[in-house]
């Protein structure tokens, strides 16, 4: 298929710049993919679509603090840069603006939250084919335990922000209510809709809710270069399933029960954990539907139609960017094993946009049935 093929076209008033005024007060749309029946609905209204026995699965990782800010110690000149991947202590791969006067050698100056010079300092090491900057950070042991009072919200690029007022509104919004291991570089959207209470009331209707990682970067948000989906290649991005998740998940499905995928990231570990296993009294070839393995690791998994999905039965989402990744994966899911699921995922855009839905991370969601 051709990237292109995930195309759409979007007003930009659609692109939301802030969060609903409470988190459960967003939009929720809801597709039933046998039939293409939309519904429209509040995202509160998420518990009428759930049943008891139903198992929801989160994506728990923490947002850090990954936009920084700095002067070249030899110029003045100002960068911008965005953390993508630590390679070991103080040893961290970015994305730096503006990256052409950023040669191998460069000494940066980390400048804080206000502008100010910081005890840290950064020297590019080397820059991979992508333009990317592997810097060496010194002036603190351990330059991740300050990155508090350094580090920015990652916001998207998309989200304007004209100064700083905002900065702490948005350290609360952009992240989960449930968030605990810290390593993201931009939030697991889907998420960012429920509220304590609600995720409570879930609990009281006979849903179970459980966590599982995966630290969202580059393999999550890059964009699609290539012309072609074949031609794309995914970035590496770490997850961790836990044995009690991996129980949890293996038993409802070993009952039968539905399981519910709480953004694009969950299910892109979902499908990276799980293998068919074939009973030892099968006939030959016969396998046994699939289950998890837990472990920790790293996926590059990229779905896009057709796909045969194993784990998830349901998916809740935003709505993508156009001729993204994700945008591959939810068209994928309305069809499985198929590529009829691209128009009806366009279809049901388009009815969002007639529909005023807002759009990307702070936009409204989107439930797949």
């Amino acid at each position: 298929m051709l990237t292109a093929d995930f195309d759409f076209e979007l007003p930009a008033e659609l692109i939301a710049q802030a969060p609903a005024a409470q988190r459960d007060l967003s939009r929720l749309l809801v597709l039933h993919r046998h039939s293409g029946q939309v519904e429209h609905c509040a995202f509160r209204d998420l518990l009428n679509q759930l049943r008891p026995g139903d198992l929801l699965v989160l994506n728990d990782s923490r947002v850090i603090p990954a936009r920084l800010r700095g002067r070249n110690e030899h110029t003045g000149g100002q960068f911008e840069m965005l953390l993508l991947e630590e390679n070991a202590a103080n040893d961290w791969w970015v994305m730096l603006r503006p990256g052409k006067r950023a040669r191998v050698g460069t000494q940066i100056a980390i400048v804080d939250l206000h502008g100010q010079p910081s005890r840290v300092r950064a020297v590019v090491l080397e820059t991979n084919a992508e333009g990317h900057r592997r810097l060496r950070f010194t002036g603190r042991p351990s330059f991740a335990e300050v990155l508090d009072m350094l580090g920015e919200v990652p916001l998207p690029p998309y989200i304007v922000r004209e100064d700083h007022s905002r900065m702490q509104a948005d350290w609360e919004r952009y992240q989960t209510v449930y968030a605990r291991p810290a390593g993201s570089v931009a939030a697991p959207t889907a998420g960012l809709h429920f509220t304590e209470e609600l995720l409570a009331t879930i609990k009281t209707r006979g849903v179970e809710v459980c966590f599982l990682t995966l630290h969202v970067g580059l393999g999550t948000f890059a964009p699609v270069k290539a012309a072609t989906l074949a031609a794309h290649t995914m970035h590496e991005e770490r997850y961790e399933l836990s044995d009690e998740t991996a129980r949890t998940i293996n038993a409802a499905k070993a009952l039968g029960r539905r399981i519910i995928a709480v953004g694009t990231t969950t299910m892109r570990v979902l499908e990276s954990v799980a293998a068919q296993v074939a009973p030892a009294t099968a006939p030959a070839g016969h396998t046994s539907p699939a289950r998890v393995v837990p472990g920790t690791g790293k996926t590059r998994i990229f779905i896009h139609p057709p796909y045969n999905f194993r784990v998830a039965d349901a998916l809740l989402t935003n709505f993508h960017l156009p001729c993204s990744t994700l945008l591959m994966l939810v068209s994928a899911f309305a069809a499985p094993n198929s590529t009829r699921g691209r128009e009806l995922i366009l279809s049901a855009y388009a009815e969002a946009i007639r529909e005023r839905y807002r759009f990307f991370s702070y936009g409204d969601a989107m439930l797949i049935l």
